[in-house]
């Protein structure tokens, strides 16, 4: 199989990975565009970061899925750490007999190792370079969750992916389940009427705080890491700060380079809600909390809530406390006539539906009822296989998480961030992709609304007409109204 190697290494090269050219697709891309792969064809995959999810999620399953005969091919590893750079490579020889080149700059391996896809499993900060260098350089894309670290970074990676025309999926694994695609078909066939909000969670404690079960090692130091490149000052991505073990391992305590629960845990749950309701980018978003217990050292709270609003006419809440574990509230959807409750976690055999009385809905059949949904036993290895299909296929719109669902998951909990550290409200534009600062403009609109009597959003596929939607209107209501000249209104 033939790659344009020296049009790839010069692009990167000329512009040290920065915005340019996208490069040559590789040969098993141009094949799948006309028809399929050629038989024995391999799509040649790297590693960028592989340390705790970029090894034991990335690199494993990837491995399973190498020896379970799918056509890829493992053929480097990238770390700026020398012994996750040797534990990943021994790995794969161990499982697939093969050697794999060994990289400390990601820029080189991509110059230099004729990749046809990357994993990028590295801190929070290098997300959105790394994933659009690889992109400009013709690489299909499996980025770790969160996205990005900035919104605008988001809109970035999306605008890139979509010029790129690569296969890009986006690491929250819990959209590769059936229930989702299964949620959004019965919300659009208006099972539970006009949709109106949602509610998720994600509840943790432990006895160290969250972050810090991440152990140091004496291994962990400045000769066995290039701390420089981790921290990316030279790429403007991080201030130099002296070393430190506990940075540097437990990162998403601190806001340089993670967002904590926001964009670790937050991301998740947002990221499926949207996918289940077919909402994207929020319209205003607000955050709450603070950090109430665990005093270590860390930036991020432990306690936090996000309440976003979206045009559609629907409000969403993730709410969490990293200090208690076991009355997590109930994941939920609501709608006009009924609801959907979906329990905790991540998984489901079933959803159980609760309509509303038939006082409401003016339906009396309607009954509680589970509804069953295919499970899936471990959905990381479907999420790699989701974008190994997607590859093959040459189908950027086959995975179940791209970019456009992972920049406007990133947009609700970072807005949501923000405003917990700016003390702001947000808005969100999502026509031209800027943000604003808070004003009576939202509330107005609705308002307005109401005063002229429309019509409520609906969430994208609707297709159940006003079902659930338009209120009754009882007879007395016609002696609502101003008195003009004292003439009452209901004659």
């Amino acid at each position: 199989m033939s790659h344009d190697d020296s049009s790839r290494r010069e692009f990167l090269k000329s512009s040290a990975c920065a915005a340019g050219a996208i490069g040559v697709a590789s040969q098993l891309t141009q094949e799948s565009a006309s028809g399929g792969a050629a038989p024995n064809a391999k799509l040649r995959i790297g590693f960028v970061g592989v340390g705790s999810r970029g090894f034991g999620a990335h690199v494993k399953r990837l491995t399973k899925h190498q020896v379970a005969g799918q056509p890829i091919e493992l053929v480097a590893v990238c770390d700026v750490y020398s012994e996750h750079r040797d534990r990943a490579a021994a790995h794969i020889k161990k499982q697939t007999g093969r050697d794999v080149q060994k990289y400390e700059d990601y820029a080189e391996m991509y110059a230099q190792a004729n990749l046809d896809a990357v994993c990028v499993g590295t801190p929070d900060h290098w997300h959105a370079k790394q994933t659009k260098d690889a992109l400009q350089a013709g690489l299909h894309v499996y980025c770790e969750k969160p996205m990005t670290k900035t919104v605008e970074e988001a809109i970035e990676v999306m605008k890139t992916w979509k010029a790129s025309g690569r296969v890009m999926q986006v690491g929250v694994q819990s959209t590769s389940l059936p229930v989702w695609n299964q949620v959004h078909e019965m919300l659009t066939s208006g099972k539970l009427g006009k949709v109106l909000t949602y509610q998720t969670e994600y509840f943790r404690n432990s006895a160290q705080g969250q972050w810090r079960y991440y152990e140091l090692t004496p291994q962990m130091n400045p000769k066995n890491i290039n701390w420089k490149k981790w921290l990316g000052v030279e790429e403007g991505l991080a201030e130099y700060e002296d070393f430190d073990r506990a940075v540097y391992r437990q990162w998403r305590r601190f806001w340089p380079y993670g967002s904590g629960m926001y964009t670790d845990l937050f991301v998740h749950r947002t990221t499926t809600m949207l996918k289940g309701t077919g909402l994207r980018f929020p319209g205003r978003v607000v955050g709450a909390g603070g950090l109430y217990l665990e005093y270590d050292g860390r930036d991020v709270p432990d306690v936090a809530t996000v309440v976003a609003d979206f045009p559609e006419g629907v409000q969403g809440l993730v709410t969490a406390t990293m200090a208690c574990q076991n009355t997590p509230i109930r994941q939920l959807i609501r709608g006009h006539y009924g609801s959907f409750v979906l329990g905790t976690g991540e998984k489901f055999d079933g959803i159980d539906y609760i309509p509303e009385r038939p006082q409401v809905t003016r339906n009396s059949k309607l009954k509680e009822e589970r509804i069953s949904t295919e499970t899936v036993p471990d959905t990381t290895y479907a999420h790699f296989q989701n974008w190994i299909d997607a590859m093959v296929a040459n189908d950027p719109s086959l995975c179940n998480n791209d970019p456009a669902l992972g920049a406007a998951a990133i947009t609700t909990v970072i807005l949501g961030a923000r405003s917990y550290r700016e003390g702001k409200v947000f808005h969100f534009n999502d026509q031209d992709y800027t943000i604003h600062d808070g004003n009576s403009d939202w509330a107005k609109g609705w308002e307005a609304r109401s005063k002229r009597r429309g019509k409520p959003n609906h969430i994208a596929g609707w297709k159940a007409g006003d079902y659930g939607s338009i209120l009754e209107e009882p007879d007395y209501m016609k002696l609502a109204g101003p008195w003009k000249d004292g003439k009452d209104p209901g004659g």
